[in-house]
């Protein structure tokens, strides 16, 4: 569920012209920035780009840019990309990180329905003029490469249907695969990059009742295992999978801003209010109470404003 406070009745135009103002002078306006745009969603703000477009000749994004710095900057950045085209930066960034971050591809390619996955491939080929499955397969090796290359390729069945009899029998073979002596990891890879969301928790879960522990339990070490952990912990439990991202974000020394940023900007207006409550539950504290406390200035402003936390 959504955590943005957005008006019902608002001016495209009117809220270009407002953060036209904010930027011009001596000084930007962040706080006027924060109050239009941490407050619209996804329809308005295409709107309010659009009417920017249109009455200044130059594109938002790139007045902000210009405007602002840091990780307020690049958060701001995000929430005004269209979800499909923000996915694509987020990807290409984790690719050109020193050390890939396998967690970003896996979100997109594990997280995002069928029909999402497609829009960011298209829109990471218009950005870059390659594809993203291209790309991927040049920063990776192996299995690993076989994994995460599988997961982008795959066009997953969206329904909540499973076929208990293919579970069962699933569940079967990816402890041999896993666990036993001979380490092949094709079928593994064809199972969990092919099977829908909801065939495979069934599959993880007869796997629990067969062998009465969870599938990731006693995992070998090494990137392609921990990657792979990552990939059914996004498929089994999405929200619980973020609020663990958040935790780590928020409790690493100086903040991890990056993750923190990428979970609050794609999911506000998805499941964040239930991420929030598994936090909560896990964790004794609020995500917007542990931004509070963590974080400060136009950031944490912008931050919160997404949480529906503010004083707006």
């Amino acid at each position: 569920m959504t955590t943005i406070i957005s008006p019902k009745q608002f001016s495209p135009v009117e809220d270009a012209e407002n953060i036209k103002t904010a930027c011009q002078g001596w000084g930007t306006d962040e706080k006027a920035i924060i109050s239009i745009l941490g407050h619209r969603n996804l329809f308005q703000r295409k709107l309010v780009r659009l009417a920017f477009q249109e009455i200044y000749h130059q594109d938002l994004l790139q007045q902000l840019k210009c405007e602002l710095s840091g990780d307020f900057e690049r958060a701001i950045s995000l929430w005004t990309l269209d979800p499909a085209d923000r996915d694509a930066v987020l990807a290409n960034e984790a690719l050109q990180k020193s050390v890939l971050d396998y967690r970003v591809i896996i979100e997109i390619a594990c997280i995002r329905s069928p029909e999402e996955l497609l829009a960011v491939k298209r829109a990471y080929k218009f950005r870059y003029k390659r594809s993203l499955e291209e790309d991927l397969a040049s920063f990776t090796a192996g299995d690993l490469r076989k994994l995460l290359v599988g997961l982008i390729s795959a066009y997953r069945y969206d329904g909540d249907e499973f076929d208990e009899t293919l579970a069962h029998s699933e569940a079967t073979v990816l402890n041999h695969e896993i666990h036993g002596t001979g380490f092949n990891q094709e079928e593994v890879i064809r199972i969990v990059s092919t099977r829908s969301q909801a065939q495979l928790n069934a599959t993880f879960n007869i796997y629990r009742d067969i062998y009465s522990r969870s599938i990731t339990k006693g995992f070998p070490g090494g990137d392609y295992f921990s990657t792979l952990r990552t990939v059914i912990r996004c498929i089994r439990d999405p929200q619980k999978y973020y609020a663990k991202v958040l935790r780590a974000a928020i409790n690493t020394e100086g903040t991890d801003e990056d993750a923190l940023s990428r979970v609050i900007v794609t999911r506000a207006e998805k499941d964040l209010k239930e991420i929030n409550e598994v936090y909560l539950k896990r964790n004794n504290v609020s995500v917007d109470e542990a931004v509070a406390r963590d974080c400060s200035g136009d950031y944490k402003a912008f931050i919160m404003a997404l949480l529906g936390a503010d004083d707006n």
